[in-house]
């Protein structure tokens, strides 16, 4: 959506709000309590979706951890083996040399 199309569709909002609340079958106090209580609902459903986010993001990055240390391990484990590899290489080459 570009920016036209965005200030639009907040233009387009604020009149449905302000006709709704013209309308409205209710009285003022109850139409801004009555708004009170879904900007709560609102305001409590985003903390609450906030708290979920940062968990599975937590989540997220703990499982990343333990696959870069799994992965540093394998790494390790291969470099050790080549590492012994080459010493058993260089000691055959040195024991074939002097036989």
């Amino acid at each position: 959506m570009n920016k036209d199309g965005l200030v639009s569709f907040l233009v387009g909002v604020g009149l449905g709000v302000g006709l709704g609340m013209l309308f409205a079958p209710k009285s003022g106090e109850e139409t801004r309590e009555m708004l009170l209580d879904k900007a709560d609902e609102g305001r409590d459903f985003l903390k609450k979706q906030t708290a979920d986010l940062k968990v599975n993001a937590s989540d997220l990055l703990n499982m990343g951890r333990d696959a870069v240390s799994r992965q540093r391990d394998t790494l390790n484990d291969a470099l050790a083996a080549g590492k012994q590899a080459y010493r058993d290489k260089v000691e055959q080459t040195g024991n074939a040399e002097t036989a």
